[in-house]
């Protein structure tokens, strides 16, 4: 009888890891010993105090932009975007080299190290008197003494250190956590449909100190503190992972997932005259044992994409850009399958890059003291953050449950529903940020406050419907994009797959640029008032513009609702493995 490394000669299990998992040594490890929420604790910690330095520099970034190196609305709102959309567009690179050449565990590590580097010298930058223009009574004044190149380039150059260091830690920590969870496994499979969950939870836990305590801050103490406490939580985080580096399970790489998709299109274009037989048997495929080792999966022909089966269809060499195997080509296919849904999701990406920007301009025109307490325009993200855990907290302990009775789905509805419930979400927030929006406008036109820009006499509470309406969407489109992307990746493209999701905010804040800019710029040269977005928001129409994304969150979502129709989800990896054993008794049988 053919035996798998994890099963003994009589059939039972020895106790090991089934999904090909290893130690660092590269040696098969227990079950019992590593992994589940034990290693997960670990990860789920230093998460916690990464997103607090992370979100202790973006939350408030378009203020310091604004009042210390003296930049207009437009280009403080679209320098932020800028940086944070390249923060989430690194990880393609950072997946690339995990599954490709060093494995997550050392690619992350290296990357923590330019994280911190770049993050000791944004420190350096907003503490250091030569390296920041003189102060300003009033930052947006024509008068006011510009940043030098050289301010600039040390403080957009630490920034994107910075933005380098994520892009290897981003796509890699939450997939070093997800594959702690063994998927042969029952009990580990079912915690693990809870992990993305608890995941969000711990992300945002360091995202509401950020918003709260780091904002109060930078804006009351000092930006230097402001920012050092960050750089020393992230010392912290990098340290609570080290300390779990005997409990985690490792996945080996398996070569450029890039290489291996490009080879399958190259060899279906190379044989675009080819037939494909009726029969996938007759399609080539590795012998079965192949699939046996290091937990690999083998995946069955379909019928979707179906020109990419020509990249399969035996000819008479062997050359990988001329002949790719079943399972091969249907990863391509699935990785090519959930481009549809990824691009469903950048309109709602653009919707998100609006909290630390707009909204928080929008907060700097209103009532913000409360008793002898001034409220940082930013700290409203911790209203975002605080919307979102509730929502978590309830969505996984009341709703799922609730759900699961009704539909007999493991997640009460699956990822796709999740994901549109999300979707449906943001027409409602910038319908609310539009009328909120516009009820400001005219009160400050009612109190001759156009002209001046002077503050606005409303409390800044009154932006609180579209910030908890934000973290309640993210709850459900959010969490479940990164347990998509993550779920519906071939085994060996995890962390591309991983990055897909973290490539859709990245675009998202892209878009925010462009369309801030080009708004900006039509509305000024062929509006009949001075533009819809202007350094003084009292003169400014941004009802208008917000109003303008509802419409296109609306159209997005049905785009989304025609793609999300024709989706076919993945099988079940534990199927494909079961399936996989029957054909080696089959096999042995026939041997024997």
């Amino acid at each position: 009888m053919a035996t798998n490394s994890y099963v003994d000669e009589n059939g039972q299990d020895d106790g090991y890891t089934k999904d090909g998992t290893v130690d660092l040594k590269g040696n098969p490890i227990l079950t019992s010993k590593t992994g589940g929420w034990k290693a997960c604790s670990f990860i789920v910690v230093y998460e916690v105090f990464e997103r607090m330095a992370y979100y202790g520099i973006s939350s408030n970034l378009v203020i310091y932009l604004t009042e210390k190196l003296h930049q207009g609305t437009v280009k403080s709102s679209n320098n932020v975007t800028n940086w944070v959309g390249t923060i989430w567009m690194t990880p393609i690179l950072g997946a690339y080299f995990a599954d490709a050449f060093l494995g997550r565990y050392w690619t992350f590590l290296i990357a923590c190290a330019i994280y911190f580097l770049g993050m000791s010298l944004l420190t350096l930058a907003v503490s250091i008197h030569g390296l920041k223009p003189p102060p300003c009574a009033n930052p947006t004044a024509a008068d006011c003494k510009k940043a030098s190149t050289l301010q600039l380039a040390v403080f957009f150059g630490a920034l994107y250190t910075l933005a380098i260091g994520t892009g290897g830690t981003k796509p890699n920590i939450s997939t070093i956590g997800a594959d702690q969870f063994d998927e042969f496994h029952p009990k580990e499979k079912a915690q693990k449909l809870s992990f993305f969950n608890w995941w969000m939870f711990s992300i945002f836990l360091g995202t509401l100190f950020a918003n709260s305590v780091l904002v109060y801050i930078q804006d009351n103490v000092g930006w230097s503190l402001g920012y050092g406490l960050p750089t020393l939580g992230l010392a912290i985080s990098i340290m609570i992972f080290l300390a779990g580096s005997s409990f985690y399970r490792h996945k080996k790489p398996r070569g450029s997932p890039f290489t291996r998709m490009a080879r399958v299109i190259i060899a279906a274009l190379r044989k675009w005259k080819v037939q494909v037989p009726s029969d996938p048997k007759e399609l080539y495929e590795l012998d079965l044992g192949e699939y046996t080792k290091n937990g690999k999966v083998r995946i069955d022909s379909t019928p979707s994409l179906r020109f990419l089966n020509k990249a399969c269809v035996k000819v008479d060499t062997t050359d990988p850009w001329m002949l790719c195997s079943v399972t091969q080509v249907e990863e391509t296919k699935q990785m090519l399958r959930m481009i549809p849904i990824l691009i469903a999701t950048f309109i709602p990406s653009t919707m998100i890059a609006q909290i630390n920007t707009l909204f928080v301009k929008q907060g700097t025109t209103l009532k913000r003291d409360v008793g002898n307490f001034s409220i940082p325009p930013a700290s409203l993200g911790t209203f975002v953050t605080i919307s979102l855990l509730v929502s978590v907290v309830l969505y996984d302990r009341f709703f799922m449950k609730i759900a699961k009775r009704l539909t007999n789905n493991p997640r009460g509805i699956n990822i796709l529903q999740r994901m549109g419930i999300g979707m449906a979400f943001h027409i409602v927030i910038m319908l609310v940020a539009s009328f909120v929006e516009k009820h400001r406008l005219s009160v400050a036109k009612d109190h001759g406050l156009v002209e001046n820009g002077k503050q606005v006499p409303l409390s800044i509470f009154i932006l609180l419907p579209q910030f908890i309406l934000m973290g309640t969407a993210d709850a459900f489109l959010e969490v479940a994009k990164i347990e998509f992307f993550y779920d519906q990746a071939p085994e060996g493209m995890k962390s591309l797959g991983t990055s897909y999701s973290m490539t859709s905010l990245g675009i998202g804040n892209f878009i925010s640029s462009f369309l801030l800019s080009t708004v900006s710029h039509i509305t000024k040269k062929h509006g009949n008032h001075k533009g819809w977005i202007l350094n003084n928001l009292n003169a400014s129409h941004l009802d208008y513009y917000y109003a303008f994304f509802a419409i296109l969150n609306l159209l997005n979502f049905i785009f989304f609702l025609f793609v999300s129709k024709f989706y076919v989800y993945k099988a079940e990896i534990s199927d494909s493995l079961a399936v996989l054993r029957q054909e080696l008794e089959i096999g042995s049988r026939h041997i024997g």
